[in-house]
């Protein structure tokens, strides 16, 4: 990457972390790597209080395991259950556990795992994943160490819901790992005992971990004080492209999720399905995605992806065929018509950051080309349209659309809960992935999502880390990092 010349808290920061790197203060034990999440500090918390943040993501995933895990692929692992079987019928999961103790002694029973999902799919649960697991019917424990997930009808991405860090499992303030902490000097201190195949030797892993900043943590990779950045998203992606760091340390998930705006008026000259499809035809994602220049990155007009379970790939809209030069003139001429010569002023609801005043600025030229004012809103009661930014815990299109049910979305379709409703309940899968496909269909429509590309989530990665791979949940384990994945893995 290209050197800067940094300004304001960034300058600091790298200047900072410059003078360390030189020897200017003391340096971290080179035993341990250093890996930083973005964002608050990492905290464990109870996941069925609320969404998680990344850096509590990132702790619970490494200290506070679930039934199951993702690895570094993003593919389904053990984790307090060491194996599993599902039915025929795809109506039951009955899970093993492992024989294994809670830190304090105490064992790990399948009646209390039970309890715990339990509580994180009950009435008061603010977990991001309850509404997700609704098929979940009934949890049993069967013996001690056998337990059983009944569903109403199948749902093969269960496993992968699973593993999310949301469904990590806290027991009076902690986990059964994999990694233990301590906490030291305001530090996170991660590690663990690894056993070689024959278990004759073992060794110990150990890991810092720390929050930071987006600029406070590119600074100290920079510095090479941090071994391991995890947490980007389009927001900061233009500090770390700034920094100078190899061009190879810079690592993007494939990413599946929502990236777009959704409209928060139910009345007003924005408000029509007609407008909403205007200003979406008016942006050029071409543009868009190639000033991201995020490998594999494509422009999206759909709220549904391609490559989702049991659902049909979305077909483009017949407008995603003409080029932007080309129709744009018709986009203008017809709102004219609509607005009767006036145009409100369009005003977004985006996080602070870089990354969202390169939108922004994009969405002006694209929006100012057919005649609109862009600005950012000061308010979430004053934006006509809010970002959506966030990565599909599974490959389930139901994820995707139950975003903008009534009740979630303030700009709704009682026809698509109808259709949402009938797909969660039929147990036949080729009838619910019509019923998906239609009520995707319905929610374009009537745009009631504008889609721009997928969500954006990166790393900074150091050659001391050899075990990095991008995955599809933008998750990432925290074991082995020192080890060298081998291909099909």
């Amino acid at each position: 990457m290209r050197p800067f010349t940094p300004s304001g808290a960034l300058a600091l920061a790298l200047a900072a972390a410059a003078a360390c790197a030189a020897g200017a203060c003391g340096k971290q034990d080179k035993g341990a790597l250093h890996v930083v999440s973005i964002g608050g500090p990492p905290q464990l918390v109870e996941p069925s209080a609320g969404p998680l943040s990344p850096g509590q993501a990132l702790l619970i995933a490494n200290s506070a395991q679930g039934l199951v895990r993702l690895d570094a692929r993003g593919q389904i692992e053990p984790g307090l259950a060491e194996r599993w079987n599902v039915s025929d019928d795809g109506l039951s999961y009955v899970f093993r556990l492992a024989s294994t103790h809670w830190p304090n002694g105490r064992k790990v029973t399948a009646e209390q795992i039970a309890r715990m999902i339990r509580r994180m799919l009950a009435p008061g649960s603010k977990s991001e994943l309850k509404d997700s697991l609704g098929a979940i019917d009934e949890i049993v424990a069967m013996t001690d160490r056998v337990l059983e997930i009944r569903l109403s009808a199948p749902r093969p991405e269960l496993l992968q819901l699973l593993a999310q860090p949301a469904m990590g499992l806290v027991y009076k303030g902690q986990g059964t790992g994999p990694f233990s902490v301590e906490r030291r000097d305001g530090q996170l201190r991660l590690s663990r005992t690894v056993s070689t195949p024959d278990e004759e030797e073992t060794t110990e892993e150990r890991l810092e971990l720390s929050g930071a900043t987006a600029e406070q943590a590119v600074a100290q990779f920079a510095a090479g004080t941090a071994d391991l950045v995890l947490g980007g998203t389009f927001v900061d992606l233009p500090t770390a492209r700034a920094a100078s760091v190899p061009d190879t340390a810079l690592q993007f998930d494939p990413a599946s999720g929502l990236f777009g705006l959704v409209p928060t008026r139910t009345q007003g000259p924005l408000a029509s399905p007609e407008m909403r499809q205007l200003l979406s035809q008016a942006i050029d994602r071409e543009a868009l995605t190639a000033a991201l220049k995020v490998p594999g990155l494509l422009p999206r007009a759909t709220v549904l992806e391609a490559g989702l379970s049991n659902v049909a790939d979305p077909a483009p809209p017949a407008w995603t065929q003409v080029a932007i030069a080309d129709r744009r003139p018709q986009i203008a001429a017809e709102a004219e018509r609509r607005l009767d010569g006036e145009r409100p002023i369009i005003r977004l609801r985006l996080p602070a950051g870089p990354g969202s005043q390169a939108l922004l600025d994009r969405l002006k030229q694209d929006w100012g080309a057919i005649g609109f004012e862009v600005q950012r809103a000061t308010s979430a009661a004053g934006a006509d349209f809010t970002l959506i930014d966030q990565v599909a815990p599974s490959t389930s299109a139901a994820w995707f659309l139950r975003r903008f049910r009534c009740g979630t979305a303030r700009v709704c379709d009682e026809q698509v809960d109808e259709m949402l409703d009938k797909a969660r309940s039929t147990p036949i899968a080729a009838e619910r992935g019509a019923l998906l496909l239609e009520a995707s269909k319905r929610i374009d429509s009537l745009q009631l999502f504008i889609p721009l590309t997928a969500p954006i989530r990166w790393s900074l990665v150091s050659p001391r880390v050899t075990s990095f791979a991008g995955n599809r949940f933008g998750r990432h384990t925290l074991i082995g990092l020192e080890e060298r994945l081998t291909r099909g893995e």
